[in-house]
């Protein structure tokens, strides 16, 4: 993460982290290797999640919340948990193609997803949505404009992490 991106710049991961945290979040997050596979990444992470929920942390305080990659892994967390009452949030990781070429997610719990006008990895999910076999209990979208393409997700700013935090706390209205 020390390694700035030629165009988008350094990612402000430990700044976005400790922003949940001052929250009072208790926050899971590792940096990947390069190359991760995200359906064997999402197996891993999934069964983190089933030992939360064995021991008895209730589904609705648990929130994964994934940018790019990591957005489609909390997509695919999303389908092989399958638990209705988790929150999820995908940011910038959603293209129209993904139907055709990553069928087997199908969303599953309370779903926000965010993306950038401007960022060309990143559309509405609402076509995800309805294609979806699973219960998605509430799903909103959040369309932002900020112009820095798939560099708004580098930045630790309030446009998407205030939101995150709302829909982690429950309030899917975001008010």
């Amino acid at each position: 993460m020390d390694v700035a991106h030629p165009e988008y710049g350094k990612a402000e991961y430990n700044e976005i982290l400790a922003s949940f945290r001052k929250d009072g979040f208790i926050v899971y997050s590792e940096i990947r290797k390069k190359n991760t596979n995200a359906y064997d990444y999402a197996e891993k992470i999934t069964k983190q999640i089933k030992k939360l929920l064995k021991q008895g942390i209730s589904p609705n305080k648990i929130t994964v919340i994934g940018t790019s990659k990591g957005g489609y892994i909390a997509q695919y967390v999303s389908t092989f948990v399958a638990n209705p009452d988790m929150n999820f949030v995908f940011i910038g990781c959603f293209r129209d193609i993904d139907i055709k070429e990553i069928p087997d997610i199908n969303f599953c719990g309370n779903i926000l997803t965010i993306y950038e006008k401007s960022d060309i990895y990143g559309v509405s999910a609402v076509r995800r949505k309805e294609t979806s076999k699973l219960k998605v209990n509430h799903f909103k979208e959040i369309e932002l404009n900020t112009n820095l393409k798939h560099g708004f997700l580098y930045k630790a700013s309030d446009e998407w992490i205030v939101p995150s935090k709302k829909w982690a706390n429950g309030n899917y209205e975001l008010r």
